[in-house]
């Protein structure tokens, strides 16, 4: 059997057995096990599958048909460009989450433009120029926390995009922080993220020190949708970074809540927000505090997405 010929027996078999996308799990599969990107798997296409890897092959197809999601096989999901290491542990990282990140760099940049220069030379342009002349806002960047890091993506992608911020993360889990942890080491180097483990913003209340902007992909999935999951989501994916509560909205209500334990309110706050949750967790930032603006984010399919409140 050719390697061509394996990929489109295991596709076949994946989509006998009800996997969404057969043909793409089939072909990240088949890269894992043969240490190949997408090119060099192509370019040996008509070679004979290794007999040697075959066992390891049949074990991951299978694991594959019992619905196990393939971030988990494989071991890592790409976000942003880097490769995370991510588990049952921890949630998979989402393309819609990489919006928030760019939105919170696009505000932060404007009001801390000092701080913001992926090649360290501090250079930024007019407009946030003109703005942090308008605010009186320079020098360093801002203290930025991340609520409920899980694989650490969002903190580890603001991180590397923005030297020149003190970026905090924490989680409940013990186990998801000792991902992140991982990540942020392996793409990182040490030392660049400050960890605590707690309930949401517990940790950093209790520390009392300042943040500037407050960014967080909190569970949001309503209770009574679980029966409506993927069977990848609902059967493989932590319980506790899925649901939040019985209408999803529980651990925003705590975040906001929170906000006026801490010692400062944050310059920025961002949520990621479930599908149709956007105008109500709008409206408890509204009721918490003044802003000057609370603006909806769509994602690439229309749905507003995000909820992003900040003051100059």
């Amino acid at each position: 059997m050719t390697i061509r010929e394996a990929y489109a027996e295991a596709s076949s078999f994946l989509q006998r057995s009800g996997i969404m996308e057969p043909e793409s799990n089939t072909e990240r599969l088949l890269e894992h096990v043969l240490g190949e990107t997408r090119s060099g798997m192509l370019m040996r296409w008509a070679e004979p599958f290794p007999a040697q890897l075959d066992d390891i092959w049949q074990e991951l197809l299978a694991r594959k048909a019992a619905g196990e999601p393939v971030q988990y096989i494989i071991g890592e999901q790409e976000f942003y460009g880097l490769p995370f290491q991510v588990g049952p542990a921890v949630l998979i990282p989402r393309p819609e989450t990489e919006l928030l990140v760019e939105e919170v760099v696009r505000l932060g940049s404007m009001l801390w433009p000092a701080g913001r220069s992926a090649s360290g030379d501090g250079k930024v342009g007019p407009l946030a120029t003109a703005l942090s002349e308008e605010t009186g806002i320079a020098g360093g960047g801002p203290v930025i926390c991340d609520i409920g890091t899980g694989s650490g993506a969002i903190a580890v992608t603001l991180a590397s995009l923005c030297p020149g911020w003190r970026v905090l993360a924490s989680d409940l889990s013990e186990d998801a922080l000792e991902m992140a942890k991982g990540n942020a080491k392996r793409l990182l180097g040490p030392g660049r993220i400050e960890w605590a483990q707690g309930d949401l913003l517990r940790p950093w209340i209790e520390q009392g020190g300042p943040i500037d902007i407050l960014v967080s992909n909190p569970p949001y999935i309503p209770e009574e949708d679980e029966r409506g999951l993927q069977v990848e989501v609902r059967l493989f994916e932590p319980r506790t970074a899925l649901y939040g509560g019985v209408d999803g909205l529980v651990l925003y209500r705590r975040m906001v809540a929170q906000l006026a334990e801490l010692s400062q309110l944050p310059r920025i706050v961002a949520f990621e927000v479930g599908l149709g949750q956007a105008e109500a967790v709008r409206e408890l930032l509204l009721q918490a505090a003044a802003w000057d603006e609370v603006r909806l984010i769509p994602d690439l399919a229309g749905i507003d997405r995000h909820v992003v409140a900040f003051r100059r």
